[in-house]
């Protein structure tokens, strides 16, 4: 099959990947003129793996991984330094923390040279027909040469994240909505010592993670619930400004990070879940079709989960009768399973970001309370994923 991928993210590209090696001819349309990763760090847990397994990837990821969560003590404290509870070592077995420019770089240098074609503006039909109209946006002599052509396909994946204009093109679009905090991400210039402790640290309103990276360095973000669009002259001043007393080494984390290496995203989902992620022959996947909070830490994991359940359900099809029996097989079980967890994830968002002291007090209260076994056993349910049933 000829087909068009929307958008070089990590779900864009893993889908590329799994198509290519299934013998499909691939496109993929940027829109940047030079794409890269976004963010600092990653998490991949189990389901990624296990996905990923499916369609003959994890070799290319796992060279860049090597020691994970499980090597050390996570889970939530108190800004004081006192664990709330701790997650047990084997529920993070398969769990790893990456660079996000490291993950990117392995995809798109697995992918035959021709596939990526940058600075596209790639823009659907309304009715769902595999058609993309592609224009340049940049000028001159390095406009891609697809730029300036309307191309037939037949399928078309639409992974261009959470602002999609694929979605709001075929009818799909819910809008976005504010969770009501903003989130910031960095990364230490170098190695630094966490003494095996990691995880999330939760106060009122707040909330820093840290996450060691293979190479040693280490991968921290911070929270916190401030008006949207909120911004400060100096975002690292920011941060050690809310966070300089919290417990060991928070403050000396954001201090090993160089300013210009320090981002800061407000955090958006989905208003709403979307009735269907296939119009036609358009497939949305990734933030596309199902944009969450990171609370659980599951968005690139969903979007690897739907790309291989797509490579997977279209492996043997030859009619067009077969093709569209599975793009309405990919919107059955990718939405009840990504639709599932976004509001799972959207519920976390509520109870790791409350800013009422009293709810503070019953949450901490009641994180105490629960059983590490229980925090473990709920943990690995969602990291499970299964292989659709193939023709």
């Amino acid at each position: 099959m000829r087909i068009a991928i929307i958008g070089a993210g990590i779900g864009g590209l893993v889908t590329a990947a799994a198509l290519q090696r299934d013998g499909h001819a691939v496109t993929i349309l940027e829109r940047r003129p030079q794409p890269g990763a976004v963010g600092a760090g990653i998490s991949l847990f189990g389901n990624s793996f296990a996905a990923l397994e499916s369609v003959g990837l994890a070799d290319v990821v796992a060279p860049l991984t090597n020691q994970g969560p499980a090597k050390f003590r996570a889970g939530q404290r108190t800004p004081d330094g006192r664990w709330l509870v701790t997650v047990p070592p084997k529920s993070l077995a398969t769990t790893r923390i990456l660079h996000r420019v490291d993950l990117h770089g392995a995809l798109a240098g697995y992918l035959e040279p021709g596939i990526l074609h940058v600075g596209c503006q790639a823009d659907v039909a309304s009715d769902g027909s595999p058609t993309v109209t592609v224009t340049s946006t940049v000028d001159g002599d390095t406009a891609d040469p697809v730029a300036g052509s309307a191309a037939n396909f037949d399928l078309v994946v639409a992974a261009d994240g959470i602002q999609s204009s694929s979605r709001e093109a075929v009818g799909l679009d819910t809008g976005v909505r504010y969770s009501g905090y903003t989130a910031w991400r960095g990364i230490t210039t170098k190695p630094f010592d966490v003494h095996g402790e990691a995880g999330e640290t939760w106060g009122s309103g707040m909330r820093f993670g840290i996450a060691p990276l293979p190479d040693g360095r280490v991968y921290w973000f911070a929270t916190a619930n401030v008006p949207e669009s909120s911004t400060a002259d100096d975002e690292k001043v920011a941060v050690l400004g809310r966070f300089s007393s919290w417990h060991s080494p928070i403050r000396a984390l954001v201090e090993a990070t160089e300013t210009r290496a320090i981002s800061r995203h407000d955090i958006y989902d989905l208003a709403s879940p979307l009735t269907s992620f296939v119009r036609g022959r358009v497939v949305l996947l990734g933030d596309a079709a199902h944009a969450m909070t990171p609370d659980l830490g599951q968005g690139a994991g969903q979007a690897i989960e739907d790309a291989a359940t797509l490579t997977l359900l279209l492996r043997g099809t030859r009619t067009d009768t077969e093709v569209d029996a599975a793009l309405q097989e990919y919107d059955r079980v990718r939405r009840r399973r990504s639709q599932a967890i976004a509001r799972r994830s959207r519920s976390m968002s509520t109870i790791a970001q409350c800013d009422s002291p009293s709810r503070v007090k019953v949450r901490d209260i009641m994180l105490r309370l629960a059983p590490n076994a229980l925090v473990g056993a709920s943990a690995s349910r969602m990291q499970r994923w299964n292989p659709p049933r193939q023709r």
